[in-house]
């Protein structure tokens, strides 16, 4: 198999994958978390500064969601067609709230309503909950693996199967995060009574994630596969480890104060979430339930060398230029909000 610098070209793209998702969820992770925390602020000043704290970016984060998207159509077609067959009901839902969510933020400030303004805050909050708990449940179910038959089609039949009690668990832990990791965005955006609100409370969105955190990594150890995969891995263990630091990390920095380096701690912790994902999905991207060891991996759902050859020369040109553009965007943006007559 060809190499470039002694990586596979599977491999690389699974890593271009990999990275894409994770610096969507980073990106969109805090407009979802401030999204949940928005039917706690007071309904008029607050919750208007609270939207423009994530008002100039957070379109532009969902750039990553789509080049992630579309990268996994590139690279793992055959991943590709299974998973998004496997998964439609939950990716369906997806769309329907994230176009449901951009609604709510443009269409809130339309009408010198407060009736008006209350029903897109709640369409707006409902959705900021929702779209992570569906990205955590499609994650859990990658982890744990899905029924496919000999041609790697989706035999799981129910409409909600998806909903397993693993999934959820991932999926109730990932609303969580964002919930700590968008309640320190605002903290760091906001001053007075919004701040002081949010700083009451973070500390309980931050047990919330600790105790579906613990439920989440006993249910992890006690699934064979996961296990087995950790146990022979050294990078998983020490990745487990800087996990375990970053996410206490988070409450001492809370608890000081320094909701910078705290914002730091969540960013690491969804880093070190999404490498854990990463090294338990290779090879094998996606494990049959149904047919043991008749699995997708990353070598037979990958395209030909020679377009991922060519793709990658693409991702080294497009990747460098997307990470300007969020850096420009953040530096243009950076700093407290403040309320004019062109914001939100």
């Amino acid at each position: 198999m060809e190499t470039f610098l002694g990586i596979d070209y599977p491999t690389w793209w699974f890593i271009i994958v990999g990275f894409l998702i994770t610096g969507y969820a980073i990106l969109d992770g805090f407009d979802f978390g401030a999204g949940a925390w928005h039917l706690f602020l007071d309904k008029k000043e607050e919750r208007r500064v609270a939207l423009n704290a994530i008002g100039p970016v957070w379109d532009g984060n969902e750039a990553w969601l789509v080049i992630g998207g579309a990268s996994i159509f590139a690279g793992f077609p055959l991943m590709y067609a299974s998973l998004f067959s496997a998964m439609n009901t939950p990716f369906m839902l997806f769309l329907t709230f994230i176009i449901f969510r951009a609604v709510s933020i443009e269409f809130r400030g339309k009408e010198d309503s407060q009736r008006w303004r209350d029903n897109w805050d709640l369409v707006y909050s409902i959705c900021s909950i929702v779209l992570p708990l569906l990205l955590g449940v499609v994650i859990g179910n990658l982890l744990q693996g899905l029924p496919l038959d000999n041609d790697f089609e989706y035999t799981g039949g129910a409409l909600f199967t998806f909903l397993t009690p693993y999934a959820l668990l991932v999926g109730l832990m990932t609303v969580l995060l964002m919930a700590v990791h968008g309640g320190l965005y605002l903290l760091l955006k906001t001053h007075g009574s919004l701040h002081e609100r949010i700083a009451h409370r973070i500390n309980k969105a931050y047990v919330g994630f600790l105790v579906l955190f613990v439920a989440v990594a006993v249910y992890s150890l006690l699934t064979p596969h996961l296990a087995a995969n950790t146990a022979q891995s050294p990078a998983l263990i020490v990745i487990a480890v800087l996990l375990l630091i970053s996410i206490l990390s988070i409450a001492i920095f809370i608890k000081k104060g320094d909701y910078k380096k705290a914002f730091v701690g969540t960013i690491l912790t969804i880093v070190f979430f999404m490498l854990i994902v990463a090294l338990q999905l290779h090879p094998v991207f996606l494990r049959n339930t149904e047919i043991i060891g008749h699995d997708i991996t990353v070598y037979n759902a990958a395209a030909s060398t020679k377009s991922l050859e060519i793709m990658l020369t693409i991702a080294a040109i497009g990747a460098p230029l997307l990470l300007i553009y969020t850096y420009f965007a953040y530096k243009v943006f950076w700093g407290k909000v403040t309320i004019d007559e062109h914001s939100y």
